[in-house]
């Protein structure tokens, strides 16, 4: 008869699992509240005491660490001498271990939760008899997710439960153990903060530093204002990340994931004063990032608007006296140092994906002027602070820059030229020296017409459409220089 060990936390579905392996002749043994379960359910069940002989000790901290238990799953039953040895020992063999572990996740969740609380729910006997039969897949079936148990039984109903299905759980015991060892180092390493709420009072959430690097959000310092919030740490991040895209003095505002002023100049006072310009409205609220010292001089005209977080390298002794008058206000010193191996994490359902930042870039000299029409020097340096800023900006993305700030900003319509109207109808200027600059290639000549009919005269875009021909055609037709790049800038 087939032996199977179960101890499972998570005791959704068990009984009807449980019933099903009996009928096809397995043999159970357990532990603990599984076992409780189990027999309250009038199923046959032996103590896993049974198999090792040897009594549950330390409160339930000892049960299943011991020679009859991992000699059984961890037996090559190719190798002869395995078999030997477990005979010599009187050591059955295991066929299939169904574990999922202590709620340690769940438990440290609760922001109350105490160190001796968390301590007692780090599983020992649970991933260790995983990992043994996970390593042994080619002989014994591992089960960590509820969900599968149907197909395990149909499996064994139909003869299908073979190597290859086993591999696919073993792969499973192994995402689950390192999601479960990850989550206890976050814990102990005052890694994990938990927020508020997340994006909206309605859901839960927290803040996992994987990264205490001086240059990355996880890693700054704040030096006032009350903690920071799910939506504030998106946000601060967004800012930071355009902020380091320029060496000259630079401020960015963002609000709700966009750059909503950014403005550039010889100071940084006269920076701050280009990004409050291209939209003193929306700044209201917002993030401000800045790429040098915020100075007194700055700091009272920071303090006279109501902005959630300042983000700079550093904060001269006076401009933090004024500064944090203001209670809640969030002033965070970070190193300003790009990190190019730095890659993003974005949550979907059932897992993450993974990218490397959008941090490169492409010199004016490997550009190409599409059109008859060549851009004026003051042309080309809206279109080069553009071409840093759009990367910011959510798609489909066009704004308006010239060449101390953003003029107009259209940002995540879901087509080009609704973007356009946008950010062309907030301009605060349009004349022949401000630049529409697009995140995308410009496939019809619509966007085009529209930006001339408003004045448009210069224009910069990646290129690369079947269709490109349509839009410089259209171009040259009013008169406006266009720019390729090569590049594309989509931020979703």
């Amino acid at each position: 008869m087939k032996k199977v060990i179960l101890s499972v936390s998570n005791k959704s579905g068990i009984v009807e699992f449980a019933k099903s392996l009996t009928e096809l002749d397995y043999e159970l043994y357990s532990t603990g509240g599984t076992k409780r379960t189990l027999e309250e359910a009038d199923i046959n069940v032996k103590s896993v005491s049974e198999l090792t002989q040897f009594p549950e000790i330390m409160d339930g901290r000892v049960k299943t660490l011991h020679p009859a238990v991992h000699g059984g799953i961890l037996a090559d039953r190719d190798k002869q001498a395995h078999l030997d040895q477990l005979k010599e020992q009187h050591i059955d063999l295991i066929d299939m271990v169904v574990v999922n572990l202590y709620p340690f996740q769940q438990t440290v969740a609760d922001p109350d939760v105490t160190q001796d609380d968390a301590i007692e729910n780090i599983d020992i006997g649970g991933p260790t008899m995983l990992r043994a039969a996970a390593k042994n897949f080619k002989h014994v079936t591992t089960v960590v997710h509820p969900s599968d148990y149907n197909e395990v039984i149909h499996k064994i109903k139909t003869n299908q439960l073979d190597e290859a299905f086993r591999k696919e759980l073993m792969i499973k015991v192994f995402e689950h153990t390192n999601e479960y060892d990850h989550a206890i180092v976050s814990f102990f390493k005052d890694n994990k903060e938990t927020l508020r709420y997340g994006e909206n009072p309605q859901q839960s959430a927290y803040f996992v530093r994987n990264s205490n690097s001086k240059h990355t959000i996880a890693g700054a310092k704040q030096l006032h204002g009350k903690q920071l919030s799910f939506n504030n740490i998106k946000d601060a991040d967004a800012a930071l990340s355009l902020v380091k895209k320029f060496k000259q003095s630079i401020a960015v505002a963002v609000k709700h994931m966009n750059p909503c002023g950014v403005g550039v100049g010889e100071t940084i006072e006269e920076a701050f004063k280009h990004a409050y310009e291209a939209d003193n409205q929306s700044i209201f609220g917002g993030i401000i990032a800045l790429n040098r010292t915020v100075t007194a001089e700055l700091a009272e005209t920071l303090h006279s608007i109501f902005l959630e977080v300042v983000i700079a390298p550093k904060f001269t002794e006076d401009a933090l006296a004024i500064l944090t008058k203001k209670k809640n206000i969030r002033l965070l010193e970070i190193d300003m140092t790009i990190d190019n191996a730095e890659q993003e994490f974005v949550s979907v359902s059932g897992g993450y994906l993974v990218q490397d930042k959008d941090n490169k870039d492409v010199s004016r000299e490997k550009m190409t002027v599409a059109t008859h029409t060549q851009p004026t020097e003051s042309q080309w340096e809206a279109m080069l602070l553009g071409w840093k800023v759009v990367s910011a900006v959510k798609s489909n993305a066009v704004i308006l820059s010239n060449n101390k700030q953003t003029v107009g900003i259209g940002a995540g319509q879901m087509n080009r030229v609704g973007s356009a109207k946008i950010a062309i109808e907030r301009a605060i200027e349009i004349n022949e020296d401000v630049a529409l600059v697009s995140d995308g290639f410009l496939p019809m000549g619509d966007t085009v017409e529209y930006a001339a009919e408003h004045g448009i005269k210069a224009i910069i875009q990646p290129g690369g459409s079947i269709k490109d021909q349509e839009s410089i055609d259209m171009a040259n037709k009013y008169g406006i220089a266009m720019v390729m790049t090569g590049m594309r800038h989509f931020k979703h």
